[in-house]
């Protein structure tokens, strides 16, 4: 009897082992013949775009630095980033009433409203995005360009757009970001 349990876990583990080497074998033909089809004009099949978006999102939760290491973020901060913000990320996520620009419609993966977005990811998440971007998405990392107060001023304005109205949106891009200093380091 144990001679046929060794036997079976030996043909078990052979017949895994055989389906990762023929798993591998299908996704180098898939690399190297091009197969698989890159347009942004083709959207990511379900599985394609369940795989991109939950690896994103587990991969920014175990890198983000810890909530208790971002200072307060403050109102002085959100006017702050509004500049930048309408400078920076409005032609790709749009505003509460500003819509993205023509291009960005056209993007694969689209980015996302942040209006709605922006809900989903804690501080310290969307100031990790910021300073380091995301592969394969269009979004690129400010962190090697921008300091940390700069993101930190972002980061406020984002977490507030869910809130925000279409006027007070308007009123803080108006101000540019001039309307506080933001907060100090």
């Amino acid at each position: 009897m144990a001679k046929s349990r060794k036997g079976f876990g030996m043909g078990v583990g052979a017949g895994i082992a055989g389906l990762l080497l023929l798993a591998l074998l299908i996704g180098l033909i898939t690399v190297y013949s091009g197969g698989y089809n890159v347009a942004a004009t083709e959207p990511h099949s379900p599985v394609s775009r369940w795989a991109l978006n939950t690896t994103m999102h587990n991969a920014v939760e175990a890198r983000a630095p810890g909530e208790e290491d971002l200072p307060p973020l403050s109102v002085a901060d959100i006017a702050a980033g509004a500049g930048a913000y309408k400078a920076m990320c409005e032609h790709c996520h749009g505003g509460p009433g500003a819509e993205r620009a023509d291009w960005a419609e056209h993007m694969l993966p689209m980015p996302p409203h942040l209006t709605e977005a922006a809900a989903e990811w804690a501080p310290n998440e969307m100031f990790w995005i910021l300073q380091n971007g995301v592969k394969m998405s269009g979004m690129p990392a400010f962190g090697p360009s921008h300091s940390d107060e700069e993101l930190l001023n972002i980061v406020a304005f984002v977490d507030r757009l869910p809130a925000m109205t279409a006027d007070e949106y308007a009123d803080l891009s108006a101000q540019g970001g001039h309307g506080g200093e933001g907060h100090e380091h």
